[in-house]
């Protein structure tokens, strides 16, 4: 398979607004390391953390700290993001199987790398080393995951980063048939995604979202919606959820809590609503409680996703497609949040 010296792609040159985004079409194609793979991309999803990483969210000391990346590391530019990323291997290092080659990948989000100790350090793909938002892209082998079936490149683009996040939070917070369970931010991605995982695993799904959206996410199987602005323990009442999962945080974030269950179980993964919320520690120990802060995914969540995948347990929410070069407007509409599931870059 023959594959060019060079490629397209868009480059961050440093954090800051879409005009810090560039295409070029002079990018070299990456060789792969011993133990690496080569990937041709085909669709790559927008994602909350490109635009945050982008934007230096993640610091807590502004743009120019040292900070400014999910994993809390320096971000080195001009850096290629993207990190759901569906493709085809077409070259593979020397340790690896000349056979991989030809596979339809997906791959993992969450890279794990020795640091030469016991200790893995979690890198983001996308983030601390170059992601999707080209023609060509390398990753360890271990990360590109094989999947068989008759979905699109699109379709199978909106999965990695989304439902990996949301099937990590209900596996910490080890969700199943017996379990209500409340969504916050129900029609994003990782919300539309905690939806139909909850939903797979057996346990009755309560989805918080706008009314707009209520009957696609009531279709995704959730048994009933909420409206944002709803007082959420005079519609549910007090300890009557098993577990939440938030994606939102803010204002409303103390009533979480209240309506856990004595031994509830609370996993986040997101604050789009404000990263600051004021915690009685009064309700976090006389009830019982349990927090869980969902990053780096479990071994074993890739693989069960791409099960379900497989089997059709679970099915892809595109909202919308621009081709790569449209990057700026992709993500601005990413902003706007009037759809529900994901948006999709197309690179074939």
């Amino acid at each position: 398979m023959s594959i060019p010296e060079k490629m397209y792609g868009v480059v961050l040159n440093g954090h800051g607004g879409p005009e810090m985004l560039e295409w070029r079409d002079d990018l070299p194609v990456p060789a792969p390391g011993e133990k690496e793979v080569i990937v041709r991309v085909g669709a790559a999803g927008v994602n909350n953390t490109d635009i945050n990483t982008r934007t230096a969210w993640y610091s807590k000391g502004g743009a120019q700290a040292d900070d400014a990346s999910w994993s809390g590391r320096p971000i080195t530019f001009p850096r290629i993001q993207g990190i759901d990323v569906c493709g085809e291997i077409v070259a593979v290092g020397a340790a690896i199987d000349t056979a991989r080659i030809g596979e339809r990948i997906l791959i993992e989000p969450c890279i794990l790398e020795s640091n030469g100790t016991a200790l893995e350090l979690p890198w983001f793909f996308g983030s601390e080393c170059d992601g999707g938002f080209a023609q060509y892209t390398k990753v360890a082998a271990r990360h590109a995951y094989a999947i068989d079936c008759d979905l699109t490149d699109i379709e199978l683009a909106s999965f990695p980063c989304s439902y990996s996040t949301a099937e990590n939070m209900l596996t910490r917070a080890n969700v199943g048939p017996d379990d209500t369970v409340l969504i916050t931010g129900a029609s994003g991605g990782v919300g539309s995604a905690s939806v139909q995982l909850a939903q797979a695993r057996g346990a009755k799904v309560i989805a918080v979202t706008s009314a707009t959206k209520a009957e696609t996410l009531l279709e995704l199987g959730a048994i009933k919606t909420l409206d944002r602005g709803d007082d959420l323990v005079a519609v549910l009442g007090a300890n009557n959820v098993d577990v939440v999962i938030d994606l939102v945080a803010g204002p409303q974030w103390p009533s979480l809590l209240d309506v856990l269950r004595s031994g509830g179980r609370y996993a986040v993964a997101g604050a789009i609503g404000g990263a600051l919320v004021e915690l009685d520690v009064r309700t976090l120990y006389l009830k019982d409680l349990s927090f869980f802060g969902c990053t780096v995914l479990e071994p074993q969540v890739f693989s069960n996703l791409i099960r379900r995948i497989e089997s059709k347990e679970i099915r892809p929410l595109v909202a919308e497609v621009y081709p790569l070069r449209e990057i700026a407007a992709a993500q601005h509409a990413f902003g706007e949040k009037g759809y529900i599931g994901k948006i999709v870059l197309d690179l074939a």
